[in-house]
């Protein structure tokens, strides 16, 4: 892969210099593109649809923790995305790759390290720091895996509906904000319960929320 079509998304200018020398390094013909939002990643990938492999901030704006990863498998099932982050919790980490990551990649690394991540991924592994703790939890692993999967299965604009519902929007406001007909996001509900496996929007806004977290304290590069 060395004319690797790349995304990296993320709110801090230095730190995205950094990831581009590391990509360079490893895939010196790789044409690289950059956004400092979720909103701006989702128009950039509009304008790119050759895109290969996302760089994603785990606390950039407009992305709630694994919100982002989600929607991008969602959407665009096709993309790898790496997960960046200051946030060294390693349960977090490994949540990353139960909900599909291909790499965690914590900020306070050295660019050696961060090419050997990129590498890793280029052979069609995952990567997580070599010192992070297992976690052998292999029953919560399983559901995060299950979660990501019943996502994915969602259309694009169901998943949009299912993100609405968990911030508390009404069936009525939801069809105003996707200017859609009420009756048919009854339906996306419905559709929605059956895929998740549940019995109602609370419970639905529930598991969604189960991607979201909470930022890191006195974060400056997150």
């Amino acid at each position: 892969m060395n004319q690797a079509k790349v995304a990296i998304a993320d709110d801090h200018p230095l730190f995205r210099t950094a990831l581009k020398q590391a990509v360079f390094d490893c895939m010196p013909d790789a044409e690289i593109k950059e956004a400092s939002s979720f909103g701006d990643l989702l128009e950039v990938i509009a304008k790119s649809p050759e895109l290969e492999i996302i760089f994603l901030d785990l606390h950039m704006p407009g992305n709630d923790g694994f919100t982002g990863l989600t929607q991008l498998q969602n959407n665009h099932s096709d993309l790898i995305v790496i997960m960046v982050s200051s946030d060294e919790n390693p349960d977090i980490m490994q949540k990353a790759i139960n909900f599909g990551a291909a790499a965690f990649i914590p900020k306070s690394v050295d660019l050696a390290t961060i090419a050997q991540a990129i590498n890793t991924v280029l052979n069609g592994e995952t990567w997580l720091p070599a010192n992070m703790p297992v976690n052998r939890d292999s029953e919560l692993a399983q559901e995060h895996k299950k979660l990501a999967q019943q996502l994915a299965q969602l259309t694009p604009q169901q998943y949009t509906v299912l993100s609405l519902v968990a911030d508390g929007q009404l069936n009525k406001q939801i069809a105003g904000i996707l200017d859609i007909k009420e009756n048919t996001v009854k339906k996306h509900v419905s559709a929605i319960l059956l895929q998740l496996g549940v019995y109602n929007r609370t419970q639905a806004g529930l598991v969604y929320q189960q991607l979201m977290l909470a930022p890191p304290e006195n974060d400056n590069i997150s």
